[in-house]
């Protein structure tokens, strides 16, 4: 188990109980992700955590592939997705490439607040970039800590590792995602800031 993996399970029952901090914000993410949304298509949400947004989107899709690395999220993903009696979520521990999904198969991919957790966001993109068919949507709100304060937090990251107190977290300015989004074969059609001096970027790109 890694220590991400170790890190997430740990703190998955305090994650299920913690409120929202910016209900209006997340509404306006739903609201934009579901606009884009049909009937007949197949999405996949890696990095789902405990299934809200998932449980959200389900009834705008046939079908939704919902990942995560915390196995313990998840459990509490399905109990939730059973308490809502939702039906057309598969919810599994994978990573984005364990999933091995099949080239140009997925119509939209979702990844809320996991991007800057990943180690290799280029393979990640490139991946993304493989399965989505052509004119699919990749969805992502991405923290760039880059464009923060919180960058000074880069060489104490490994200590915090160590003491469990932190999961990989990756410092990058939103200049270079969006330049990693362009070089992976995806093209940015709309995206907005939020957060101190605008650090987390809601983006919405399409598969050339």
């Amino acid at each position: 188990m890694t220590v991400s993996e170790k890190f997430w399970n740990k703190k998955a029952e305090g994650y299920a109980k913690s409120q929202i901090s910016d209900e209006e914000t997340y509404k306006r993410k739903l609201t934009e992700t579901q606009n884009i949304l049909g009937p007949e298509m197949r999405l996949l949400e890696f990095g789902c955590g405990t299934g809200t947004t998932a449980i959200h989107h389900a009834p705008h899709v046939s079908h939704i592939d919902a990942i995560d690395i915390s196995e313990n999220m998840l459990d509490i993903a399905r109990e939730r997705a059973k308490d809502a009696t939702v039906e057309n979520i598969s919810f599994a521990r994978s990573t984005l490439t364990e999933f091995n999904a099949d080239a140009n198969s997925l119509d939209v991919v979702l990844g809320l607040n996991v991007v800057h957790l990943l180690p290799d966001r280029q393979a990640t993109l490139a991946e993304i970039a493989r399965i989505l068919k052509p004119g699919g949507a990749f969805v992502n709100s991405t923290v760039c800590l880059g464009n923060s304060s919180l960058r000074f937090i880069k060489p104490f990251i490994p200590l915090g590792k160590l003491l469990g107190i932190m999961p990989d977290v990756y410092v990058m300015t939103r200049s270079e995602f969006e330049s990693e989004v362009l070089s992976a074969g995806l093209t940015i059609e709309r995206q907005w800031h939020q957060g101190a001096k605008g650090a987390v970027v809601f983006m919405i790109a399409r598969k050339d």
